[in-house]
């Protein structure tokens, strides 16, 4: 017969049961509920942008005719750069093909955008995991936070879609692995970047050489040799192959400004520090640190793309604007860890779930803040925007005479128009695209005459456009001379008018 003092060892064991844990509490859950939520902001915005017109040819319609090719099986050549215009040619980045069977089944640029959103999104997992190991839960969510609504990574998500979203992710994986001393994972992290883009073998070097340093010194070295090797490949054999003038396209932005490489390299220092956009910059890269990352050795990193951007004379690299910058942030934040995790450390570790340090709340902090105070000089502000939830007379108007269009025809269109109707049509820019993309557009005479079905033109001028958007790459004067040159001389009639925009058809 059993007695009741037989049941309490059984009841006093229950009660020392801990509860479960539910499961969005789990620290697993964490850095995955971030990028859930992160791809959730991007993509908003992106696609948002894409419903006002605010996206262009160049460069979201461009990679929707590479990735279009792939789909359907054929080599990525991109009307919109012009006649059988082979991107590889441009640049080196055959991994875009990955995003093929996605575009199979949802043949969109919208389906380009939101993949975008969720590479950009899926590197703070690295990043949250990595500072929640070694920081704790409540560093986890400011590191993720600050990354997430970093300006670097909000500019790329907010500006049509690149290929480098593809490497974001890998850096931040590969940081991760660097970060955790597993050399071997971060290799293998690195090793794709040679296929996202010809400057990243440049980084996969920069991984090698901290190998060497801080690990095994055979592994490291094999991957930097590995890395420049590619990149050379790339730039002086892979890229002149595809080119249709038989050259790096782009060799030029770093050859040009001072004569020669050497001379360059020597010009270097002070271009990169005068008190101008290149210093501030680099200021901006690593402010969402509060500056912290350059105590890291991790942010060697991000020398290689610092550097090709500060020698290039193309203004557009020296800036804060467009994507240039995403490929920056997981070193930024990745050194950040790096450095604070380091100084937790310093003494006996304590558990992931108990507060850090004072010293290290400090500067958790002031990351916070600074990333707050940064938000709206950035586009994901756009979100708290009235104009971005408004659809205009404009905007319905260009709607209505696009879907006069049928599927399958061929248009030359204005910019912003190009990448509504690069999915079911095949579209060049109006009225043409030079061969020689070297010719200055502003002294070139008239350009040939266009031979598309059909021709879409958006007069609207370029102020009552958000940033970057004028009547790029043509003189507004230009493009509406051609416009009559089309009607006067080409055969194309007038199909309806409405709100600035003209549709064209050339006569039968």
């Amino acid at each position: 017969m059993r007695t009741m003092t037989d049941k309490l060892p059984v009841m006093s064991q229950r009660e020392a049961t801990p509860p479960p844990v539910p499961w969005y509490r789990r620290p697993a859950v964490l850095p995955w509920a971030w990028a859930a939520g992160l791809c959730l902001v991007y993509a908003t915005v992106a696609v948002r942008r894409h419903q006002l017109l605010r996206t262009t040819g160049y460069d979201l319609g461009i990679f929707e005719q590479a990735v279009r090719a792939y789909a359907e099986l054929r080599a990525p050549v991109v009307p919109l750069r012009g006649p059988g215009f082979h991107l590889l040619g441009d640049h080196f980045h055959p991994l875009l093909a990955a995003l093929a069977p996605f575009y199979r089944l949802w043949p969109s640029p919208l389906c380009l955008l939101v993949a975008q959103s969720a590479l950009l999104a899926l590197a703070v997992v690295p990043l949250a995991r990595w500072a929640r190991r070694a920081l704790g839960t409540r560093a986890a969510h400011v590191v993720a936070a600050g990354y997430g609504l970093s300006w670097g990574v909000a500019s790329a998500a907010a500006f049509d879609f690149h290929e480098v979203a593809l490497a974001v992710p890998l850096v931040a994986f590969v940081l991760e692995g660097l970060g955790r001393r597993r050399w071997g994972v971060a290799v293998a992290w690195a090793a794709p970047l040679l296929l996202v883009k010809e400057d990243l073998g440049l980084t996969l070097a920069a991984v090698g050489f901290y190998i060497a340093v801080k690990g095994p010194r055979r592994l490291g070295a094999v991957t930097a040799a590995v890395g420049l090797l590619g990149s050379l490949i790339e730039v002086k054999l892979l890229l002149p192959a595809f080119n249709p003038g038989g050259a790096y396209a782009h060799g030029g932005h770093l050859a040009d400004g001072h004569g020669s490489l050497l001379s360059t390299l020597a010009h270097a220092p002070l271009d990169a520090l005068r008190p101008d956009i290149k210093a501030m910059t680099l200021i901006l890269v690593f402010a969402p640190s509060a500056l912290l990352a350059l105590r890291s050795p991790l942010s060697l990193i991000a020398v290689p793309t610092l550097g090709w951007r500060m020698f290039s004379e193309n203004t557009f690299h020296w800036g804060t604007a467009y994507h240039y910058s995403a490929i920056l942030m997981p070193v930024v934040f990745a050194g950040l860890v790096d450095v604070l995790g380091r100084e937790r450390q310093a003494g006996k570790p304590p558990s992931p779930d108990a507060p850090p340090a004072r010293n290290v709340r400090g500067s958790l902090a002031v990351v916070l803040a600074v990333t707050v105070v940064m938000i709206p000089s950035f586009p994901l502000a756009q979100l708290a925007q009235r104009p971005t939830w408004r659809t205009t007379p404009h905007i319905e108007a260009a709607r209505a005479l696009l879907a006069r269009i049928p599927d399958g025809a061929t248009v030359a269109a204005s910019n912003r128009l190009a990448p509504q109707l690069t999915s079911r049509c095949e579209v060049v820019i109006f009225p043409t695209f030079p061969v020689d993309t070297r010719l200055d557009l502003r002294e070139t005479g008239p350009l040939p005459a266009p031979t598309a079905e059909w021709i879409v033109y958006d007069a609207v001028p370029p102020e009552a456009w958000p940033q970057q958007s004028g009547p790029w790459p043509y003189p507004k004067e230009q493009q509406e001379r051609e416009l009559r040159a089309a009607q006067e001389s080409h055969g194309y009639e007038v199909v309806a008018a409405r709100d600035g925009i003209t549709l064209l058809r050339r006569a039968s």
